[in-house]
């Protein structure tokens, strides 16, 4: 009797699972990036540095990494036509490490760097267009100059904002 039932719940549970992912619209997935098949090329604009302090490193890594992952993650050719499937463009507004998030002692011990890019992404296939801000905070030691704390936070920097704009327009985050 129990080997019926059991039986019973995993066939049901197994049609109810068919039928989940049937309803699924149809897409690829390649290292955490879920893109439309009838999307195959990307325009990627240069993400300017309009922040009021520039780095100015930041510009130049950020779109050389977003390229870079972009091109190893997804299938998706690089294009310099308007008329691309998506079009992504973008500005750095905000780079402020002056703001001080721990004291002890009287003293600050940490202070803080924020970064924040108004991202903006075209589907021209449907006609689609969504814009969004990615926004960080990075952490280090009150000790250190700030010229120092940024050249020791800038690989972490690229490469956090790089995987959460990635995230942000491929994985429906």
């Amino acid at each position: 009797m129990k080997s019926n039932l059991y039986k019973y719940c995993f066939s049901t549970l197994l049609i109810l699972m068919i039928l989940c992912f049937a309803a699924c619209k149809v897409k690829y997935s390649f290292n955490d990036a879920t893109i439309d098949p009838r999307y195959k090329t990307i325009k990627l604009g240069f993400i300017e540095n309009k922040a009021r302090y520039i780095n100015p490193q930041l510009s130049p890594k950020l779109n050389d990494k977003l390229q870079q992952k972009i091109t190893n993650q997804t299938k998706l050719t690089r294009v310099n036509s308007d008329d691309a499937d998506y079009i992504i463009s973008g500005a750095i507004t905000t780079y402020d490490g002056t703001q001080t998030v721990g004291v002890s002692g009287r003293q600050a011990s940490t202070n803080r760097l924020t970064v924040s890019i108004n991202i903006q992404l075209r589907k021209n296939i449907d006609n689609e267009t969504k814009d969004f801000v990615v926004s960080r905070s990075f952490d280090y030691s009150a000790n250190l100059a700030f010229n120092t704390a940024e050249a020791q936070l800038l690989d972490e920097v690229v490469r956090n904002m790089v995987d959460e704009i990635f995230n942000r327009i491929f994985s429906d985050w």
